[in-house]
């Protein structure tokens, strides 16, 4: 591996509160993709705008980070609601950053749903299909962030949308190759992130939680800007990569 994207969250706060370390200025410029949030588990117009603005300086491609509609549980909470409700609660939150983009002369690169949202959309067919439906009808250049073997991906693939696959770097995964949900991530070494992810990078594996390794493919390392300690994280998993001539560049 050559090259990989980087992506982390962006933007979620809301009015004059942040969340995690507060550092996005500080994580821009080190990230090759930005996740931003959209209003319904963080972020506001004002919030979203001066991301995106901050992108676009730092030349950082942009996504839509829509969640479910859960700003005191910061969209970690499952809601039940219909698939076609979920949906239209997705679309309206990617075409209210589309504006915002298109207001400071970008376009969206690519949307990945948040937390609870993401995983409800990586488990259940009934939504991975309606959503990969609607972005192909909508949106066909859009590229949709996801775990390798979802339902998201596996639908992707089968209507040709274009799918970028993440490896998360501050997350443990189980044997079956998906990630352990945790409501709040305590510290992490950064030297021990950095090797975890430059290994997946080299040899495509991971250590799980039961202490064997699995195969992991991926086009794209998350790290979230909530995790304490994330610009760190961030920091030491760029310089190890680089240094291992492995480039941090936007999906091509």
């Amino acid at each position: 591996m050559r090259s990989v994207d980087l992506n982390s969250d962006m933007g979620e706060g809301f009015g004059p509160w942040t969340i995690g370390d507060g550092v996005d200025a500080e994580i821009m410029p080190l990230i090759s993709s930005a996740n931003i949030a959209t209003g319904f588990h963080a972020g506001d117009p004002s919030i979203m705008s001066s991301t995106v603005k901050m992108a676009r300086e730092q030349g950082v491609s942009i996504g839509a980070h829509p969640g479910f509609h859960d700003l005191k549980g910061f969209g970690r909470r499952h809601i039940n609601a219909t698939a076609d409700e979920l949906i239209n609660d997705i679309i309206y939150q990617i075409g209210a950053l589309r504006e915002i983009a298109k207001m400071h002369g970008l376009t969206l690169q690519h949307v990945k749903p948040h937390g609870a949202l993401y995983m409800h959309a990586a488990r259940d067919e009934e939504i991975a299909k309606l959503l990969v439906t609607q972005l192909h009808a909508m949106a066909p250049e859009l590229l949709i962030y996801t775990m390798h073997g979802s339902k998201v991906h596996q639908q992707a693939l089968e209507v040709g949308q274009p799918v970028v696959c993440e490896f998360y770097a501050d997350r443990d995964y189980d044997l079956t190759g998906s990630i352990i949900l945790t409501r709040k991530v305590g510290p992490l070494d950064p030297d021990h992130v950095a090797q975890k992810v430059l290994k997946a990078c080299q040899e495509g594996k991971v250590k799980t939680v039961e202490g064997k390794e699995i195969d992991i493919q991926f086009d794209s390392i998350c790290i979230h800007s909530d995790t304490p300690g994330a610009l760190g994280l961030i920091q030491s998993t760029k310089s190890l990569l680089e240094s291992n001539g492995i480039s941090i560049l936007a999906p091509q």
